[in-house]
């Protein structure tokens, strides 16, 4: 593979994530520098595994995995989404402490989310007998620098628009899921 195949796969690959991160910097506000860290860190170290993974198991488990992967991704998506929807018509006097989607459960389910296609990658890279290793560290290091633009643009948005842009960042989330399913559902 060429370096500018490889680059192009990172990038498309990396889009996701991007996205995902406009809409967790919208939610967040205010990103702290662990906060990008955590997000940049899993998102890239995801995006880099994932197709390892696909190249090691190759055609054992792809027939089972490639019916389903984008609904896997569209349900991850509007779960995280969803719960940000949900949080942006609290009012203000019943505000609870937001929920951290750099942290826990929603940082791995987000990191999972956005890096199912590369375990496609890394699937074909098996079938065709490339080697895994260098493409699985660009793709992670395009992920994880596109994960800290995407923080920082969601949070300027966030700032300047307020509270309300975590609807838009929950339905973000949740566009992104159908986006995966249709572009899978039309290919």
């Amino acid at each position: 593979m060429s370096q500018w195949t490889l680059l192009a796969v990172a990038f498309g690959l990396a889009m996701d994530a991007f996205a995902v991160s406009i809409g967790v910097g919208l939610a967040l506000g205010r990103v702290t520098f662990r906060q990008g860290f955590r997000l940049a860190w899993h998102f890239g170290l995801f995006q880099a595994l994932m197709p390892v993974l696909g190249w090691l198991a190759g055609r054992t488990i792809e027939p089972w995995i490639a019916p389903v992967d984008h609904w896997i991704a569209f349900a991850l998506l509007a779960i995280v989404g969803g719960r940000m929807v949900y949080g942006s018509f609290r009012r203000e006097d019943e505000e609870r402490p937001r929920r951290d989607p750099t942290r826990g459960a929603s940082l791995i389910v987000l990191s999972v989310a956005t890096s199912i296609d590369a375990l496609a990658v890394g699937l074909s890279l098996g079938l065709l007998g490339e080697s895994v290793w260098y493409p699985a560290l660009v793709i992670g290091l395009v992920a994880g620098g596109m994960t800290v633009v995407g923080l920082e643009l969601g949070k300027r948005l966030g700032m300047t628009f307020g509270k309300r842009m975590e609807l838009v960042g929950g339905l973000v989330l949740i566009g992104i899921g159908v986006r995966i399913v249709v572009d899978h559902m039309t290919a």
